[in-house]
């Protein structure tokens, strides 16, 4: 009975299949040609939700006549950690006026003193106005300029820095300057490597590679378009992972088809008839996985952190493309060519296994003996794994969530350097002050609740704006804490300020500034973790379900799925602070490493699995256990290498989040493709047996 991948296999393998093949390559590559790429890649990340205070405080502020303005600050000490002297005061001042004039989308006259001498006298600081509706690689080259013009004319043995929020955001911005580029050659240039190790051919690794390559630049339209569709912001960080996950996704679909492919060639002495097997059999599998990462990415869109929503949906779209192509566009390549393209080590057609279509290829070799003594000893295999992936947990235990705005680099950075020596001489929370807004009319019981709330060192008025309704206009105060900026003592002074104000009557008080935002962030992404892990293990399940068509199996791979993730976030973890020295865990990076560990995970599990049913529907659970690892062991290897490593690549980027993700998801795909695919699932389908197919059974011999 011809099924419905029997059709789309003669499709996509038949002499004319090239056409398709070519079709879809020329509609990917106009469309990217009038799409472009997507600006939005070189901003800096938006990680704010929409409902928190930080957020609807700029509203209020908008109203108030500076507000257009944003203050950069400059920090100047002596090299040689000497106090200052009067013409080094008097060099900040000048430092000053020559930074004033470089913003020209902004006429606003500074404010404030010219200069503050800190209190031991060995440091001055001095605030420069900055447009405020700049940013991205705007913001970068105008801070570039500033830093530029603070040190043209600066006295030998001063030394300046420019910090504060504009600062800060410049150099994020700055850290994703050429990252597509940057991603793109790294990534391409290990999967390159890895598929000519794998392969041995010197042609073969190139038709994937093209293949994948045009499906990620057609991402990075798709992603353009769906940003400009939903109002999401695709920012650096998104376009790299989505990068990264196209890539990585990608290849592994190759190396899944051309893997059966290979193996089809020894049985069929027509090459399209081996490739349309291949995809007969290797297609169903490519698109479970694909569809049971594209849902769980699209839990994202619950989480309220707005990078989290657009990574979800850039990723998403992403996958289905690379998943489009490795089915439409690489089996009419593969067809294009033939068996050559395997040169040297072309596939030779077996005789005898031709006649028996049966016939096991892989009795011998070292997947083959390792699944066979995994299977012989199933309950010391499945113990020792467990221990080794619970010793590996412990390593997040004691771990702290959440970098503040200076431990956001991997490198180092001026705004940081310059934050650094104010948060030396001067006291804490001086050089990024908390801000707070609130009803004119309830001003002065506001004033009075900042000044009493424990944790506040001043409380300065800093204007009004226009009354819009009939209970008037507003208040500004800036707020200096004493507790150091994104600490948790900073961040329960933020809670107690809202609080407090809160209490009075008409108030409408907001607080927010750089606090108050890390505050909310971290908030936010707690609430996401609770929301979004369990409906990802949902949808895994479900999908699981609907592919197996069991009941104990999708639960046991699930668990083994999440023991492997929690490991490997705790190795992880040890790795990034004991080895790397990382201050804390990023308060995405729970979040996303899970995604990608438990969707990505899944993907071998599939590869395996149902390899093993097809088995299974000629031999009892064991023995098709082992055939399926002797079957798919290389090609799970060969693409958890290469996802490892493709994940491994977002560490040339300068942040710590990145870097963070790259380490975990990396070991995390290792721990999966050697413990858990090799050892804790044929185990596990051992010890349950035939029941492990409940209430369906493929039927045996």
């Amino acid at each position: 009975m011809t099924t419905a991948w029997d059709r789309f296999a003669s499709v996509v393998t038949g002499r004319r299949s090239w056409i398709v093949g070519l079709v879809v390559l020329i509609l990917g590559l106009a469309a990217m040609g009038v799409g472009g790429e997507s600006s939005s890649s070189d901003d800096s990340p938006n990680s704010l939700p929409d409902s928190a205070q930080s957020a609807r405080i700029d509203d209020y502020l908008a109203t108030f006549p500076d507000a257009k303005v944003a203050s950069a600050i400059l920090v100047i000490d002596r090299a040689d950690g000497a106090a200052l002297t009067e013409s080094d005061r008097a060099a900040v001042v000048a430092a000053r006026e020559r930074m004033v004039g470089v913003d020209r989308s902004t006429d606003s006259a500074p404010t404030g003193p010219a200069a503050i001498v800190s209190p031991d006298g060995k440091a001055a600081i001095t605030s420069v106005p900055v447009s405020s509706e700049i940013s991205g690689f705007t913001l970068r080259d105008t801070v570039d300029s500033l830093r530029t013009a603070a040190d043209d004319g600066l006295p030998d043995g001063l030394q300046a820095h420019v910090t504060g929020g504009p600062a800060f955001a410049a150099d994020i911005a700055n850290s994703f300057s050429g990252a597509n580029v940057t991603l793109l050659a790294v990534t391409a240039l290990v999967v390159a490597l890895l598929l000519i190790a794998t392969y041995r051919s010197p042609v073969l690794w190139l038709v994937p590679l093209i293949v994948i390559g045009v499906a990620d630049r057609l991402a990075a339209v798709a992603g353009r378009a769906l940003s400009e569709a939903t109002g999401l912001a695709f920012d650096g960080s998104t376009s790299g992972i989505t990068s990264v996950l196209v890539f990585g996704a990608g290849t592994n679909y190759a190396l899944l088809i051309i893997s059966r492919y290979r193996e089809e060639l020894r049985r069929h002495r027509d090459h399209r008839d081996a490739l349309r097997a291949a995809v007969r059999r290797a297609g169903p599998a490519v698109l479970a996985s694909n569809v049971t990462v594209v849902l769980a990415l699209l839990t994202l869109l619950f989480a309220a952190l707005p990078s989290t929503r657009s990574l979800g949906a850039s990723a998403a779209a992403g996958l289905l493309l690379a998943m489009a192509f490795a089915l439409l566009v690489l089996p009419p390549a593969l067809s294009l060519f033939g068996r050559k393209l395997f040169w040297p080590f072309i596939p030779r057609v077996e005789d005898d296994l031709v006649e028996d279509g049966t016939a096991d290829l892989h009795a011998t070799g070292a997947w083959h003996r390792i699944a066979s003594t995994v299977v012989a000893h199933p309950t010391c295999s499945l113990v020792t794994a467990v221990v080794v992936l619970a010793v590996c947990a412990l390593g997040f235990l004691g771990t702290s969530i959440g970098l503040s705005q200076t431990e956001q680099f991997r490198v180092t950075a001026d705004s940081v350097t310059g934050f650094d020596v104010l948060d030396e001489h001067f006291p804490a929370g001086q050089s990024d002050p908390t801000t707070v807004v609130a009803r004119i009319s309830a001003a002065q019981a506001v004033e009075q609740a900042l000044r009493t709330t424990a944790g506040v060192d001043t409380v300065t008025p800093t204007g009004t704006s226009p009354g819009d309704s009939p209970s008037g206009g507003y208040s500004r105060w800036s707020v200096v804490l004493t507790s150091p900026p994104a600490s948790d003592g900073a961040f329960d002074t933020i809670a107690a300020l809202r609080s407090s104000t809160a209490r009075i009557d008409g108030a409408d008080a907001l607080v927010g500034g750089s606090d108050a935002r890390a505050y909310d962030t971290r908030n936010a992404a707690a609430d996401d973790r609770l929301l979004v892990i369990p409906l990802i293990l949902a949808v895994v399940l479900l999908v699981l379900f609907a592919l197996l068509r069991a009941a104990i199996a999708p639960i046991l791979l699930v668990l083994a799925t999440v023991l492997s993730t929690v490991a490997a976030i705790g190795l992880g973890t040890f790795v990034g602070i004991h080895l790397f020295g990382f201050p804390a865990l990023d308060n995405n990076t729970v979040l996303f490493t899970f995604l990608f560990l438990v969707a990505l995970g899944v993907d071998y599990t599939i590869f395996l699995v149902t390899r093993a049913r097809e088995e299974s529907a000629r031999h009892r659970v064991p023995t098709a256990m082992i055939r399926a690892v002797s079957a798919t062991g290389g090609v799970i290897t060969s693409a958890g290498i290469v996802l490892a490593a493709v994940f491994a690549v977002l560490g040339v980027l300068p942040l710590i989040t990145l870097t963070q993700l790259g380490i975990i998801v990396g070991l995390g795909i290792l721990l999966d493709t050697f413990v858990v695919r090799t050892v804790v699932v044929p185990a596990l389908f051992t010890l349950v047996g035939e029941r492990i197919w409940w209430p369906t059974h493929p039927g045996h011999r």
